[in-house]
């Protein structure tokens, strides 16, 4: 009884999924089933399902060991804008994020549309340095980033970005940790939330995702309408803590945080300084 329980469970949750993928509720599955018209999605949807008119195209890349909250602060702004958003990876695996929770492509590299309005890279220093050398990733990402009409991350997204090629000769920011590094990519580092050099758009560090997200929401509608989505959302930042900047944190604090990520950022510098030779030379 107990396997015929756990059985079912798991068929329910993988319905739900496919449903979720494909922008089907058990309602609007239930009515086409009954040859009612299905009701019009209220925000975004995944995948091709969210395709419609007037309906930005983002693809947002999710990578192994990325930071969820670098993916989930945009995409909540991409979904109340009304947008087709793609989660693109290589496969239609789950990707496992820093938080232990997996998170679901939608979309293929190879399915991807080649037109986009919006291409994005979320950060994780561990999985973007990862991403940094991954030739599928960087193929990918180049070959989207030619037309893309905003090209764009958050956090260490940069790296990646800056090692497929994209920022070279732009102004960017990223995470304050690995920022200088965007110079060995032939990026020049700008220490602000949110940059915008053309059609570059990137975003600081993890929460500043939103702001970044808010930032694209204005361009791709209106001021109004990201004025609106701020309000959906109530992001009003009042943090209990003024230790968010290198500047203005405890010593004790910042020093405990560089000794933790030294390595990473070390080996983020290597390939950064191996990659942008390479770039500079090609």
């Amino acid at each position: 009884m107990t396997d015929e329980r756990t059985g079912a469970a798991i068929k329910r949750r993988r319905f739900l999924q496919a449903m979720a993928l494909t922008g089907l509720t058990p309602g609007s599955a239930m009515a086409q089933k009954a040859g009612m018209a299905e009701p019009t999605p209220m925000h975004g949807v995944l995948g091709p399902a969210g395709a419609g008119p007037g309906r930005p195209k983002i693809a947002m890349l999710v990578h192994p060991k990325m930071v969820m909250q670098d993916c989930i602060g945009p995409l909540t702004v991409f979904n109340l804008i009304h947008s087709e958003i793609h989660l693109v990876w290589k496969k239609h695996e789950p990707v496992m994020t820093e938080v232990g929770l997996p998170v679901m492509p939608s979309t293929t590299f190879v399915d991807c549309p080649t037109s986009l309005d919006v291409l994005f890279v979320p950060g994780g220093l561990d999985g973007s340095v990862m991403m940094m050398e991954d030739q599928e990733v960087l193929e990918f990402l180049a070959d989207r980033g030619r037309t893309a009409r905003y090209v764009t991350s958050d956090c260490t997204g940069a790296l990646v970005l800056g090692a497929a090629g994209l920022l070279r000769g732009y102004k960017a920011t990223g995470h304050w940790y690995i920022r200088d590094l965007l110079s060995l990519l032939g990026a020049t580092p700008v220490n602000e939330r949110v940059v915008r050099d053309r059609n570059r758009v990137t975003g600081g560090g993890v929460t500043a995702g939103i702001d970044f997200g808010l930032t694209l929401a204005s361009l791709l509608r209106s001021r109004e309408e990201a004025e609106w989505v701020q309000l959906v959302i109530e992001y009003a930042p009042a943090p209990p803590f003024n230790a968010g900047l290198p500047e203005t944190a405890p010593k004790a604090v910042y020093e405990r945080l560089m000794r933790a990520r030294s390595p990473a950022i070390s080996a983020a510098r290597e390939k950064a300084t191996r990659i942008g030779t390479r770039l500079s030379g090609s």
